[in-house]
């Protein structure tokens, strides 16, 4: 994968003196001690992560944590005491003040908690708002602005004026005002925090959508571990400054680094974390179209199994057949085409165990798991969904 930012030792200390607080910092005080000595305070110390490409990278942690300060570090509107944020390659806090601008303009936008949108302003203006400071064309950041719109899920809505709509609704105004600037990163401060829980839950849907289309760079930062495994492809977690832990969801619940960590994510609903491709397991026994019905009887008396799963050339899911059914085809003359089976459920490897739980407790046969293009990836057993709950 490419690295899109690289983090390096960053520290961010506000006070009057912060490069004379670094030093005792360094020099083993803790934050409580530097701010009962100094009256500094601590943001974030000796921070280091990447992030690459493409990925959603999650920072969370609770209040005073530091991670509101570090995403704040990252586009400079806090100017860290010490360390390098690389963009691209590019370490950003040796930028003068022409190339952070450009940097903020072109490269970099950011979505807050509590929306932001200019009330004077309609909808499709408040998205405009980015290209019109950079001097965009009228006609063509009208054209990005209502595409962008659309993509949100807010077709139509153009003319009305932020009060006329739902906080759901203004935060994907807040969210298409950033992606219309087409930015390589897109930073998001708990922006779905302000918002009802079955709103917000509709939110994250939607950005998954939208990361699944448009693959942008994306720090997240929330307080809600439910969240953050849900949207993560890693996640970092934070206390007083300092990262304790950076993983995959599935690698910080399975193998937590202290107790803090333990504690943090022992509440964490696993159904909403584990995903179908967690918990498949390809199968010893799977059958070719062009197999036959002597190969599909061979493969379920040698794997001790009642039915099995038949695909084609390209591994393309074809469906299922049974021993008893295949015994009778060979007695009375019929082919595997016959009596493929189609009365199983399947499902993509991205589902979360949530949403498996009725279709393994339904089903008499395995689910099947396979990709946008029907090619099978293996299979989930009831025992499976039911074990990753626990």
């Amino acid at each position: 994968m490419t690295v899109k930012v690289k983090v390096e030792n960053l520290t961010k200390i506000f006070g009057r003196h912060p490069k004379a607080t670094l030093k005792k910092l360094k020099g083993g005080l803790t934050k409580e001690e530097i701010l009962k000595q100094t009256g500094h305070t601590v943001g974030i110390n000796n921070v280091s992560f990447d992030v690459n490409d493409g990925e959603m990278f999650v920072i969370m942690g609770l209040s005073g944590s530091g991670k509101s300060t570090l995403i704040r570090c990252l586009n400079m509107l806090n100017v860290p005491t010490e360390g390098s944020i690389e963009v691209n390659g590019e370490d950003i806090v040796k930028y003068n003040k022409q190339e952070l601008r450009e940097f903020r303009q072109k490269k970099v936008a950011m979505v807050f908690q509590h929306f932001g949108l200019l009330t004077h302003r309609t909808v499709i203006r408040n998205v405009e708002y980015g290209l019109e400071i950079r001097g965009v064309p009228k006609e063509e950041r009208y054209e990005k602005a209502k595409n962008m719109l659309a993509t949100v899920g807010l077709e139509g809505w153009e003319d009305k004026y932020p009060s006329e709509l739902s906080g759901g609704m203004q935060q994907r105004v807040g969210l298409a005002r950033a992606l219309a600037n087409d930015p390589d990163i897109l930073l998001m401060d708990e922006p779905f925090s302000a918002l009802d829980p079955l709103i917000r839950r509709d939110m994250q849907l939607e950005l998954l959508d939208i990361q699944a289309k448009l693959k942008k760079t994306i720090i997240f930062i929330t307080h809600d571990v439910n969240e953050a495994f849900k949207l993560g492809d890693r996640v970092a977690v934070m206390k007083d400054g300092v990262i304790e832990q950076i993983g995959t969801p599935e690698e910080i619940l399975a193998n937590p680094v202290n107790e803090y960590i333990e504690n943090f994510v022992q509440d964490v609903d696993k159904s909403k974390v584990v995903q179908a491709k967690h918990i498949l397991f390809k199968p010893s026994a799977l059958v070719s179209i062009k197999d036959g019905l002597k190969v599909a009887v061979k493969e379920m008396k040698t794997n001790g199994i009642s039915s099995v799963f038949v695909v084609d050339s390209e591994r393309k899911l074809r469906g299922l057949v049974t021993i008893d059914d295949t015994i009778k085809a060979m007695q009375d003359g019929k082919t595997l085409k016959d009596i493929l089976i189609k009365d199983y459920f399947t499902t993509d490897p991205e589902t979360y165990v949530q949403d498996l739980i009725s279709k393994a407790s339904s089903s008499k046969y395995p689910i099947a798991v396979v990709d946008e293009t029907d090619k099978f990836m293996g299979i989930i057993m009831r025992v499976s969904v039911l074990s990753a709950l626990t």
